[in-house]
């Protein structure tokens, strides 16, 4: 959505963008494929679809043969890739090349690449070097120091990072911590910009909220054990149980995601099967509607009191999502996190550490009551006001006087 979006408003700024990218047809699930020629013939927008190789490393998200025999040999592939640290989307970059060949030094000004996947910084730089033109990299996440990567980053890996960072244009990520980790490791300095995920006021104003009979309370997604689980938040569900009694306002909770087995065994282990719904993996529209229709989103960084760096710098998108579409947002996260200085002129986001399960009862109770934030300043993560910010610093590395 973020990539989408940056598409989507820079075309309407005046920029004539292509965007390469895998076919649609090569997506397990995909959502929404059957309007993609359509949105970007809408909106001006060239579309370079590729081919995707080696597309058993990544099964969850690309159709391959991945039953019987062909599971047995994926699998070796994927052990094999993850000793060698490979990443999953390796067998895209030829394939991208491919599709970009016929590009001329005259249709391209800049080239924007943004990770992961990561191997996109690869692509922007051959295509740099073959068409003589900059490049600016945008990271969605860390590459190096993931919080959510089991693994160490391997040597090669932050070499790799090292040289396609020295030869940028420029660099934007999600957030300012995540930011200044990436100054301290590799001394970005000037060519550094943060640009904040948002939300796409067209799309919200589109979605139908979900008719809840009841005070619903929502979290959508997946979760990141041991940092992002659901177990605080559901001991101060337990709290609010006991202290409503029986015959209080109705209210449940409901989980849109495939981390299921996750919520159900918390719910049990706090007493509240009869007040969870699971719903399991559903499309955006759905996610969105749900969050819409709720009295309260749920969103969760981290649990931890005291956050590392890049804890702190997580400021996920579906936060924005629920601000675009007036929803009170409960966030779980570290001490000084940038999801909880970021948001906070919303009005909208209540912020709590994971240890405060008295005071997120308390905040509930209140919710439960009708007593809900009220909204303010909303539009600043708008992707109307955000892609300003960005395109200033795309014009800023064009060479020379180019024109866009």
């Amino acid at each position: 959505m973020r990539l989408w979006n940056m598409a989507r408003y820079l075309a309407r700024l005046g920029w004539r963008v292509t965007v390469v990218a895998p076919a649609p047809a090569l997506l397990r699930n995909p959502e929404g494929s059957e309007r993609v020629t359509a949105l970007l013939a809408h909106e001006g927008i060239r579309y370079l679809v590729t081919d995707h190789r080696w597309r058993c490393l990544s099964p969850q998200d690309l159709k391959c043969w991945n039953q019987n025999i062909g599971w047995l040999a994926g699998g070796v592939c994927r052990a094999i890739a993850r000793n060698l640290g490979v990443e999953k989307a390796i067998g895209w970059v030829t394939a991208a090349e491919h599709a970009c060949s016929s590009l001329s030094s005259k249709d391209v000004d800049l080239i924007l690449a943004s990770g992961s996947p990561y191997v996109a910084f690869r692509l922007a730089k051959r295509l740099s070097e073959r068409l003589g033109r900059p490049y600016v990299l945008d990271y969605r996440d860390p590459w190096a120091g993931n919080p959510h990567n089991e693994r160490s980053s391997w040597v090669n890996s932050v070499q790799e990072e090292t040289s396609l960072l020295k030869d940028c244009a420029a660099v934007t990520i999600v957030s300012p911590s995540w930011g200044v980790g990436l100054d301290r490791a590799y001394g970005v300095g000037a060519k550094l910009h943060v640009v904040p995920n948002g939300y796409d006021p067209n799309e919200m104003a589109e979605v139908k909220a979900y008719d809840f009979d009841h005070c619903a309370i929502v979290y959508t997604g997946t979760f990141y054990p041991p940092k992002r689980v659901i177990s605080p938040f559901l001991a101060a569900l337990k709290h609010l149980k006991e202290s409503l009694g029986t015959g209080s306002n109705r209210w449940c909770f409901h989980y849109y995601g495939t981390d299921e087995r996750h919520v159900r065994e918390q719910a049990e282990r706090f007493g509240l099967t009869d007040q969870i719904k699971l719903h399991g993996k559903v499309s955006r529209r759905e996610a969105l509607s749900a969050v819409k229709g709720a009295h309260l989103a749920i969103v969760i960084t981290s649990i931890e009191d005291e956050g590392t760096l890049e804890d702190k710098g997580i400021v996920t998108g579906k936060i924005f999502e629920a601000i675009g579409v007036g929803t009170p947002v409960l966030l779980i996260a570290p001490k000084d996190s940038d999801a909880i200085t970021t948001t906070e002129a919303t009005g909208l986001v209540k912020s709590f550490l994971g240890t405060d399960i008295q005071g997120m009862a308390s905040f509930l109770k209140k919710v439960v009551h009708g007593q809900v934030p009220n909204a303010n300043n909303v539009e600043m993560f708008s992707w109307e006001n955000i892609i300003t910010n960005l395109d200033c610093v795309l014009r800023k590395a064009l060479p020379g006087t180019a024109q866009v």
